[in-house]
């Protein structure tokens, strides 16, 4: 890669902006207040904006290998807690997408290094649902189901956070769950319960 094209299609992307929309970097300038926060996966082929049509100042992005909340990691609480609390979304999305590498590495059993603190969240997920993984018999499909299981599990410890409790109950804020198909570019809602596990997790993680 020559890392010069990269100012030369910046400096084309400058003028395509302006030739729609003289006020634009002008109208940028002046603030943020995105409806959505993105919560995906590091992988290069995994655009969040381009996947769904929007532009600048309209989704607060945050991206980790394989689209993890974890609450000891304070980069992505605090990526909630601002976009929450301070920015006020109304929406939170956890956005996983197949052919993860970061799904399959966790199930290698291989020394990855620094990795293997960070993967191991993953293997958590397959402990919780090793009796409908084990079942699957091709490795292909239990890897994708892995990545679905892994955003409703991401989907649960954000559900468990004192932002997302309070911002429900102040302004009806929403978690959703998807999957991005890298095989066909399609955006599939997983449909997660949000009110369910809301009341399924109340008892031991309700936060004033």
């Amino acid at each position: 890669m020559d890392l010069n094209n990269v100012f030369k299609n910046n400096e084309k992307w400058i003028k395509d902006k302006l030739a729609v929309d003289a006020n634009y970097f002008e109208d940028l300038g002046k603030g943020q207040k995105p409806e959505l926060l993105y919560i995906g996966c590091s992988d290069s082929r995994v655009t969040a904006e381009d996947l769904m049509g929007l532009g600048p100042g309209e989704v607060f992005v945050h991206r980790n290998i394989a689209n993890m909340v974890i609450g000891t990691d304070l980069n992505a609480m605090s990526v909630v807690d601002y976009a929450v609390t301070h920015l006020k979304v109304n929406h939170v999305v956890v956005c996983g997408h197949y052919a993860c590498g970061g799904v399959k590495a966790a199930m290698q059993s291989a020394d990855l290094g620094v990795l293997n603190g960070w993967l191991r969240n993953i293997r958590d997920v397959y402990r919780i649902h090793h009796t409908e993984l084990n079942a699957i018999t091709c490795e292909e499909k239990k890897y994708d189901r892995l990545v679905e299981l892994n955003v409703k599990e991401q989907c649960v410890n954000l559900i468990k956070t004192a932002a997302v409790q309070k911002a429900y109950r102040d302004r009806g804020l929403k978690v959703h769950g998807w999957v991005f198909d890298v095989h066909t570019g399609k955006l599939i809602d997983l449909k997660i319960d949000f009110e369910k596990y809301l009341k399924d997790i109340m008892e031991i993680y309700h936060l004033d």
